[in-house]
């Protein structure tokens, strides 16, 4: 039994060894493709961060048209810059992280329980571009995204469409925007004001 042990320590360590070289011969540049290897590894890894006290954790709240309203706008603006606004993760963040931003709609993070979604969105994991959101102690904002990414599957495109306009914008956005605004308003100046100037809206 103790060298069946030793064996697959030993084994394990040659794996890794040749994972690592063949990886220095390659680089580690975020824009390499995960080997299938690595997609799973990153899989098991993600089921293994979250403590088996919290996966069976209950949500308390129940969905309602209401509650995803609210967790669609927060998605937008929190969430939708690495995994976009219908969850595929499709973004240039998302694209740019390594591992990939998933795709929530399907079953790698579908199949996930409640408990262990909120987990992962409240604690984030280390070593991924998922950082730790809301209050340290309960977090009732993230629990109501639980249910949002569980509709997501769902989504309408007239639900996401909605969300365009809650996304945050850069600064050149803003002053398009602005721009547009004031070109529709009858202004036919070319100058952009400065943030003193701008009126609230």
């Amino acid at each position: 039994m103790r060298k069946a042990g030793l064996l697959a320590v030993v084994i394990a360590v040659l794996v890794a060894g040749a994972f690592v070289w063949i990886r220095m011969q390659q680089g580690f540049s975020a824009r390499a493709q995960p080997s299938a290897i690595e997609r799973a590894l990153a899989v098991t890894l993600r089921r293994a961060a979250v403590p088996a006290s919290a996966r069976n954790a209950r949500n308390p709240f129940s969905s309602s048209p209401g509650l995803l309203v609210d967790a669609r706008a927060h998605f937008a603006d929190h969430c939708a810059s690495c995994h976009a606004n219908n969850g595929s993760g499709d973004t240039a963040i998302g694209r740019g992280l390594y591992p990939r931003a998933p795709d929530m709609r399907k079953s790698d993070t579908q199949s996930l329980t409640d408990g262990e979604l909120y987990w992962i969105i409240h604690n984030g994991i280390r070593l991924s571009g998922m950082p730790a959101w809301g209050d340290p102690d309960r977090d009732d904002d993230s629990w109501k995204l639980v249910l949002f990414i569980r509709h997501l599957p769902s989504m309408t495109p007239e639900e996401e469409s909605e969300m365009d306009d809650l996304n945050p914008k850069t600064p050149a956005e803003l002053e398009e925007e602005e721009r547009d605004r004031r070109f529709l308003a009858g202004d036919d100046s070319t100058e952009t004001p400065t943030r003193s100037e701008r009126k609230p809206q």
